[in-house]
């Protein structure tokens, strides 16, 4: 019996796709290396039968209730795609990312870090031309922002929404012909303009010949994420397609702060050291005094009269002011910037707010995932990111559907 085997072997071997085993291969959960006589890259036999005997079987738990592996490759483009939080998550689930788009210059410095074999198309979404990926692309996926239309005619349609970034988002889907758009944004955008921005957006994605299937606000505390944060998601089928796209379930187990910082289920290590911003020692001296998991009204009165000034007679709850967290319970939603009044997340035990590693840990990013620029520009990309395993379980749904439509489109 032979010392290495191929990938196909190993994939035989334990019941797993070949997709499955370089995706657990980039996770470090398995190292190939290059066999003396040939210099193929293989695996230990050893260490195939050894390791995967302690995990394949937690891959079916409840863990990873959504795992499906892919049965092709496929191939995603991502457009504002920020520091990499929705790519790292797809390409966990086994997702191919051949280009992303995105305009500020640090989170590309960022991407190019981490992934230089990703193809970065730094600009301007509207100066780029995106047509040599037309019909090489399973999914065009981003986040774009949330912007009002102009309103000419009774059903909008694409010329309305000339110069906002859902028209450059359209576009790119139109230009490119994927099966499956995705895009993510803030539950704020259910409401905006009295629902007619995202009529509008359903609109045209219908014109250009897409279904939309019926929009869900995921939260990420339900997708092994430590934060209590909420996204929408706006999924486009295009209309040659008889395949029910479906969400991902929801998991059972929330996990905390705790969960996110400390060596875990989540992570395997505590959080890395790391900087971060302080507080001035006036704010200091007054979160000094906030319990884990109270705020401004757990101050003395007179305290949090001069600390609330003019809001303190204003009413409402007010609850993001000196907040400090709980470590048995999630995060509140990270910002750009760690220490806002109106949104405090301020540490559990030490007067400060979380430093970059932890804000990427919250946000459910690899340790290994370095983020470039001023320490304002890191909490920016963290802050503005999707977390990554919500991407991940998004990703599992992209798989399941598109395993779906390439069997149904098999000839018989």
């Amino acid at each position: 019996m032979s010392k290495y085997i191929t990938l196909g072997e190993a994939a035989r071997l334990i019941g797993k796709s070949k997709e499955t085993l370089r995706r657990w291969d980039r996770e470090g959960k398995l190292t190939a290396v290059r066999e003396p006589m040939s210099n193929y890259r293989v695996y230990e036999r050893k260490q195939v039968e050894t390791l995967f005997s302690k995990f394949v079987d937690a891959e079916q738990k409840e863990t990873d209730i959504n795992f499906v592996a892919p049965d092709h490759t496929y191939n995603v483009l991502e457009l504002f795609a920020g520091a990499g939080g929705l790519a790292v998550g797809l390409e966990l689930a086994g997702l191919h990312c051949v280009g992303l788009n995105e305009i500020d210059k640090w989170a590309c410095q960022t991407l190019r870090k981490n992934r230089p074999q990703w193809n970065i198309m730094e600009g301007d979404i509207k100066d780029i031309d995106f047509k040599s990926y037309r019909n090489k692309v399973d999914v065009v996926a981003g986040g774009f922002p949330c912007q009002a239309f102009s309103y000419a005619g009774k059903k909008l349609g694409m010329a309305d929404a000339r110069g906002t970034l859902f028209y450059e988002f359209a576009r790119v889907v139109k230009q490119v012909n994927p099966i499956l758009c995705i895009g993510e944004n803030v539950r704020g955008l259910l409401s905006h303009d009295n629902g007619k921005t995202l009529q509008g957006m359903i609109s045209i994605l219908d014109e250009i010949g897409y279904n939309v299937v019926p929009v869900q606000v995921l939260k990420a505390i339900q997708y092994k994420v430590p934060q209590k944060r909420e996204r929408l998601i706006l999924v486009g089928v295009r209309k040659d397609t008889f395949v029910n796209f479906e969400y991902p379930k929801p998991y059972h187990k929330i996990f905390n702060l705790k969960d996110a910082l400390k060596k875990g289920s989540l992570f395997d290590t505590d959080v890395p050291k790391a900087p971060g911003v302080k507080y001035p020692k006036s704010k200091k001296a007054v979160l000094d005094l906030v319990p884990p998991k109270g705020y401004w009204r757990d101050l003395p009165i007179d305290i949090q009269k001069d600390f609330m000034g003019g809001s303190f007679y204003l009413g409402g709850g007010k609850t993001g002011i000196a907040r400090r967290i709980g470590w048995d319970e999630p995060c509140l939603t990270l910002t750009c910037s760690p220490a806002q009044k109106q949104t405090e997340r301020c540490h559990p035990d030490e007067t400060r707010p979380f430093t970059v590693r932890e804000y990427a840990r919250i946000q459910t990013f690899p340790d290994n995932w370095h983020f470039e620029g001023s320490i304002a520009q890191q909490y920016k990309q963290i802050g503005n990111a999707v977390p990554v395993n919500l991407g991940k379980e998004i990703g599992y749904s992209i798989v399941k559907f598109l395993n779906s439509h390439y069997n149904l489109s098999k000839p018989k």
